[in-house]
Formats: structure tokens, C-alpha cells, sequence
């Protein structure tokens, strides 16, 4: 197995890029194909800029998602850290691109390795013990240590019987008392999605809360850091350790502690990862999640965004950081799909940061799905720098006049931040009772700044010949 190969290099001191799945293996024949592979990869990193994934708006992205995190944060007054996660926080989405993946990390709550010792903890700090040994590999049960002063009632009620007299933190009660929170004005609540609880505001802003608990496991982490790497650095490797993980309350599938048993995650780490990502491999991120969106059209997450960051990492750090530059980009999408590809048939990905763990272990691919998706990508990868012509985005982007596609996106990238600023600064003018003062001048500052760009783009469209002149809907689609 691909997992088990991974650890043993680790161990053994073996130079990881001879780990051949995530490995440059070369898929240009001759000069004349190369400079086809490199012009086109130079035109599809300034077109990706154009369309708003350049490092100066994504490094804005990801600033503004982090001081909205700490915004809310200030407001648990010490009881909770909030991280936004995912695309946003990784600042790969627009504002109205995907749903925003916010996680609430209990300050309240301390969860111990197996083997590691107990610390001196305060009073008010509920200690909980994992035990993995009987979970699948990055998953694990929680046991009751030392009941805390302060324990919330959603912790206090979440806990059951293991049959031998001792207390277990259930996921699934966890998760459950935390749905049943009041709703604020204009708010949704959806069916549960893992660890997820789905929500909606005032009918298009989509945000997925997910509530963990700090998770210290040095073991885990010090494996990790000892591999042998091109990427990341030394000091992002020990960022990365500083961050430590956080338990997520969802099970293995299929496992009969499934309701007992948490989830072992790095998000803050992971975010750190691919903040040091340069921008070509980040840039390849994007197109592999563009591949995923507009090509192979997953129905019930058989491939995710997350299998494809982690076949990214793994080609980060097992390939020269030299190697990936703007005129490699396509011939590293071409790696990558080829290693996307070789996941669906072998139905094995390990997990970057526990690479025991298979990714595809529980992917519920079935026979048809996974015959089509391999016979797609092997066309692609046939096509060679023409395969980028598939992703919609890309290609009306090709046939784009240059001047009207970089005024407009001068237009969307200043709209973007507008109104990523406006974000954060309506968090600031909430008050306890989540009323917002919208009399405040930055905040009407910036809404005027904002109209005047909806008319700038609204005034063009119609000179261009577009019906379209409602300003919602303007923005909306600006946003998206």
C-alpha cells in the first residue's frame, strides 16, 4: 500500500521523491511540445490571475478571513477560537464562490494522546484521553480524565456508557446538542453533513459550523515533521507543529463506534501548508478544483477539493520547489491527474499529514463512476496542454478580448475587497444581540464605494448589449 510505503520511507530516511506516485515522471516528448506545454501554461497563469486567483487578492483573502476569525474569537471572551477553514480560509474562493467553513474550537475542552502524560492543567479545563488504538488510523474515542468547572452543557451532555463503567464523549450527540442552538433572523439550519452543521442566511450565504476540541498529540505530529522533504521549510514545519490539531466530531464510516469516535484534523496547519505553497502550485490547486467542479461532476463527494490539496502537498513536498514555476504548471497538472487517476483505481490516497490513513478508504465510489472518471482523466491527459480548454472559465477567458476581461477584472478584484472589508467591519459593529450599526461611517463609506463600482460594471454591461441591470444580481454574480 501506498500508506504503509510512505511511513517506511519516513523511518527508514529514505529520500521521499522516491515515493514514485507523487513524483515528476515527465510527459513531454520532444522541444516542439515543450514550448506548447510552456506558452500555454504562461498564458493559463496570467488568465488565473485575470480571474482572481493572483497571490496579492488571495493573500488578502486570507487575511481577511483570519481577522474575521479573531473578531469572533474576541467575542467568545476566552471560551471558544474561531478559524474559517476551507477555500476561504485558504483564500481560494470569492466571497459567494462556495459556503464558508467556519470551526469553533472549545478553549474549554483539552484532548491528550494516548501516551502522552497528563499536564497540569487549571480546574475549569475538562481533560480527555483519546484512545485509537481501536479506531481507524486518524480517528479515536475520547474518555473522560477530569470533569472541569466550566464544562459546557453541550460537552456535559454528550457523554455515555463504554460498557465497563467508564464516560465516552459521543460525536453524534455532541453534534446534535449543538443543532439545537436558536437561530438568528433570516437563518437556516440544513440536515447534518459529517461534522458539519449546514446553514443559510437570508437565502445565499452558505456556511458550514463545525465544533472540535483541541487535540495534543506531539507522536502524531513529531512523525510528520521528521519526514524527509523538499517542502515545506524547517521553520513552516514547526509553524505547522506549533498549530497543532483539533478532534472533529465525525467517525470512520462503516466502523460500529462510529457514533463515539472523533476525527483527528489539522486545519490550521493545513492552512499554513498551502499559505506556503508558491504561487504556481497554488495555481494548480485551483485548476485541479476547477477540473473537479466543471469536468468530473462528483455527486455525493467521491472526490473532493481535500483529495485533491492533499495530492498537491504530497507533490510539494516530494518534487523540487525550483521545478514549479509558471511555464511547468501544465505538465504539473498532468502529474497531478495522473496521480488523481491512479487514487481512483487503486482507490488508495494517504492522508498528507497521517499518511495511514487512506483517503479514499471511505470515498462511496462506485464501479460506473469510477469507470467514467478514470476514462475522462486518461482522455485529458491524452490531449495534453489542450485539456485546459475543458474548464469553461479558462476557455471563454481565451477567447476574451485582453482589454475587457483585465477592466473587468480590475472592477471584481476591488469589489472583492470592498467587500471582504465591509465583512469585518459589520462584525465589529454587531452588538451583544447581533444587531448590526449600519449608520457607521466606514460601513457607509464603503457601501457607496461599492454602488459606484456596481454602476461602473452595470453601465458597461448595457453598453456591451446586456439586459441585465439589476444591481443584486450584478454584485451577486461579481461575488460568486
Amino acid at each position: 500500500m501506498i500508506a504503509s510505503s510512505t511511513v517506511w520511507m519516513a523511518e527508514s530516511g529514505t529520500r521521499p521523491d522516491e515515493l514514485e506516485r507523487f513524483r515528476r515522471q515527465g510527459s513531454v516528448s520532444s522541444k516542439g511540445d515543450l514550448i506548447q506545454w510552456e506558452n500555454t501554461s504562461v498564458e493559463t497563469c496570467t488568465i488565473l490571475s485575470w480571474l482572481g486567483f493572483g497571490p496579492e487578492l488571495i493573500q488578502a483573502r486570507r487575511d481577511a478571513y483570519r481577522e474575521y476569525g479573531k473578531l469572533w474569537t474576541a467575542r467568545a471572551c476566552g471560551t471558544a477560537t474561531f478559524i474559517t477553514t476551507g477555500s476561504k480560509g485558504e483564500g481560494l474562493s470569492s466571497y459567494l464562490e462556495s459556503d464558508v467553513d467556519i470551526m469553533a474550537v472549545d478553549n474549554r475542552v483539552f484532548c491528550l494522546e494516548d501516551d502522552v502524560k497528563s499536564c497540569a492543567f487549571p480546574g475549569e479545563i475538562t481533560v480527555l484521553r483519546s484512545l485509537s488504538r481501536m479506531s481507524y488510523h486518524g480517528h479515536c474515542r475520547l474518555l473522560l480524565e477530569r470533569r472541569g468547572t466550566t464544562i459546557h452543557r453541550h460537552v456535559r451532555d454528550a457523554f455515555c456508557d463504554d460498557g465497563y463503567g467508564r464516560e465516552l464523549l459521543s460525536s453524534d450527540l455532541y453534534v446534535n446538542n449543538w443543532s439545537k442552538e436558536d437561530l438568528t433572523k433570516g437563518e437556516v439550519q440544513h440536515e447534518r453533513a459529517g461534522p458539519s452543521i449546514p446553514r443559510t442566511v437570508y437565502g445565499h450565504l452558505h456556511s458550514d459550523l463545525v465544533h472540535a476540541l483541541r487535540y495534543y498529540c506531539p507522536n502524531i505530529l513529531s512523525k510528520w515533521a521528521a519526514r524527509p522533504r523538499h517542502w515545506p521549510p524547517p521553520e513552516v514545519v514547526q509553524q505547522v507543529v506549533s498549530l497543532g490539531a483539533v478532534l472533529t466530531p465525525v467517525g470512520f464510516k462503516g466502523s460500529e463506534h462510529q457514533h463515539v469516535e472523533w476525527r483527528v484534523c489539522f486545519n490550521a496547519g493545513e492552512i499554513e501548508l498551502i499559505s506556503n505553497l508558491n504561487d504556481t502550485q497554488t495555481k494548480l490547486y485551483v485548476l485541479l478544483k476547477m477540473i473537479k467542479n466543471d469536468v468530473l461532476h462528483p455527486r455525493k463527494k467521491e472526490v473532493t477539493s481535500y483529495t485533491l490539496k492533499n495530492i498537491v502537498l504530497w507533490m510539494a513536498e516530494n518534487n523540487p520547489q525550483a521545478s514549479f514555476h509558471k511555464k511547468s504548471i501544465l505538465q504539473w497538472l498532468h502529474e497531478a491527474l495522473d496521480a488523481l487517476r491512479v487514487a481512483l483505481i487503486t482507490l488508495e490516497l494517504p492522508y498528507y499529514m497521517i499518511p495511514e490513513r487512506n483517503l479514499m478508504a471511505t470515498s462511496g465510489l462506485d464501479e460506473e463512476q469510477q469507470r467514467t472518471w478514470i476514462s475522462t482523466i486518461t482522455d485529458m491527459l491524452n490531449e495534453g496542454p489542450k485539456m485546459i480548454l475543458r474548464l469553461p472559465k479558462i476557455r471563454k477567458s481565451l477567447i476574451a478580448h485582453p482589454e475587457p476581461l483585465r477592466w473587468y477584472s480590475g472592477r471584481r478584484i476591488e469589489l472583492e475587497l470592498l467587500w471582504l472589508m465591509r465583512m469585518n467591519r459589520l462584525a465589529i459593529c454587531r452588538d451583544e444581540n447581533g444587531r448590526v450599526d449600519y449608520t457607521d461611517a466606514i460601513v457607509q463609506a464603503l457601501d457607496r464605494r461599492i454602488n459606484e463600482v456596481i454602476t461602473d460594471v452595470g453601465v458597461r454591461m448595457i453598453m456591451e448589449g446586456s439586459r441585465v441591470t439589476n444591481a443584486d444580481a450584478i454584485l451577486n454574480r461579481i461575488l460568486m
